[in-house]
């Protein structure tokens, strides 16, 4: 597996002349430039946004297969692997390579890291409308003509700023998408709640104990993150917590119907920590176990 350090090391075992900043690459892609680099397969060091408009050809991030649908954009995070094979594209496209070190000194640094959608399998980007889509390709011609002139103290930042725009359209762009797909987030809810009810009446819950949210998303085929990112949009609660309000449930009929002590009750809800769920307990209902057991005995 190759794995580029720096975006000149691409660029050059591609062919392409130097990049005009060795930290920051601009690239665009058409149906005369296509966008298959000689290394298909690959990880590196730095972020990439890349717009497409598909036409055919296969776009792999991480094991998940790109859907070909129009005006689609992705983020990719640094060391995951990125595949494209013989991609054909109806439009222009364009790819941002940004390097780690090039956000150095800078929020976005740090704030880069808070935008979930890094971590989206491709089949989970973000589909654009044409307003959309005019409003970002706005933002890389602006971002492509800094990039050309000859950079001074204030190009950095003057991009950056750039980037920080498109970073922060798509996340509202994202809950848009959300709020359009409310079928398919129904199905998700369900489903997600079918999921934790067979794990528990199969007593996986005493056997590995709690579900992460990761095997979760693994049974619903939709990656971690983007499966806590709906919940929260569609219900205010992310993936963890509407695992935990589940077992909660379950843990307020273990109480009222057995004489299991609070111990038993959080063994048997996988809970490796009785005080742990007791704290748990309390911050979700107001009481603790035992109160909550009394208040029906008096």
């Amino acid at each position: 597996m190759k794995h580029f350090k720096t975006i000149s090391e691409l660029y050059s075992l591609n062919g392409f002349p130097p990049p005009e900043n060795p930290l920051l690459g601009l690239f665009l892609c058409s149906q005369l430039t296509m966008c298959t680099l000689a290394y298909t397969e690959f990880t590196s060091d730095f972020y990439m946004i890349a717009l497409k408009k598909m036409k055919s050809g296969t776009f792999l991030y991480g094991k998940t297969k790109y859907d070909h649908d129009n005006g689609s954009l992705s983020f990719v995070k640094p060391r995951q692997i990125i595949k494209l094979e013989n991609i054909e594209l109806e439009e222009e496209g364009f790819i941002i390579y940004i390097h780690e070190d090039f956000l150095l000194n800078h929020t976005l640094h740090t704030e880069i890291k808070k935008y979930g959608y890094f971590d989206y399998e491709v089949n989970e980007a973000l589909h654009l409308s044409p307003k959309e889509e005019e409003i970002i390709w706005d933002l890389y011609y602006k971002i492509q003509s800094e990039y050309n002139n000859n950079q001074d103290e204030y190009s950095k930042d003057i991009m950056i700023t750039h980037i920080d725009s498109i970073l922060k359209y798509a996340q509202r762009f994202y809950k848009r998408q959300f709020l359009n797909r409310n079928v398919f987030s129904g199905t998700i809810i369900s489903k997600f709640n079918e999921t934790l009810k067979v794990y528990f009446e199969s007593g996986n819950l005493e056997k590995k104990g709690l579900p992460t949210v990761k095997y979760m998303a693994d049974q619903l085929s939709i990656s971690a993150r983007y499966l806590s990112d709906l919940l929260k949009q569609e219900t205010g609660k992310a993936a963890l917590d509407h695992i935990h309000l589940f077992l909660i449930n379950e843990a307020k009929n273990i109480l009222m119907s057995t004489d299991n002590t609070v111990a038993q009750t959080a063994y048997q809800l996988g809970f490796e920590n009785p005080p742990y769920f007791s704290r748990m307990f309390k911050k979700e209902v107001g009481l603790t176990p035992v109160q909550y057991r009394e208040q029906f005995l008096n």
